[in-house]
């Protein structure tokens, strides 16, 4: 048992690095934009594949635009999933090739804000007590 969570994990991570690489340089749609493979769950069977995304939007001033131009850029990717499928069932060593599906990852933007919150915390306290 431990050793198919393993693979699976080894598959997971195979295929991040490739979907990396598919995606910056095989993809020409304009939707899809900067993005970054932030993580990849592979079933313990290896027939399906959630793929999570981000979008590499710019600082505070763009978060909102930016969380929409992820969400744009996760449609346009999975309306390409069964392409970029067949690209990658090309460069894995597995006998059948995940089905893809990709969902928006907004870890990176809540990150963003609670970075923002600390450091405005952390100013308002030392205002305080000097």
């Amino acid at each position: 048992m431990m050793e198919n969570n393993s693979r699976a994990q080894r598959v997971a991570d195979q295929i991040q690095r490739d979907l990396a690489s598919l995606i910056q340089f095989e993809m020409n749609d304009p939707r899809i934009g900067l993005v970054s493979v932030t993580g990849v769950e592979v079933t313990p069977d290896l027939a399906y594949a959630k793929i999570f995304v981000t979008s590499l939007g710019g600082g505070n001033v763009e978060q909102q635009s930016s969380e929409a131009a992820g969400r744009e850029s996760t449609a346009a990717l999975n309306g390409a999933a069964g392409y970029l499928r067949s690209l990658l069932a090309r460069r894995l060593q597995t006998r059948i090739a995940p089905k893809l599906s990709f969902h928006y990852d907004a870890s990176v933007e809540r990150g963003r804000k609670l970075d923002d919150l600390i450091d405005s915390a952390l100013a308002s306290d030392r205002e305080r007590h000097s």
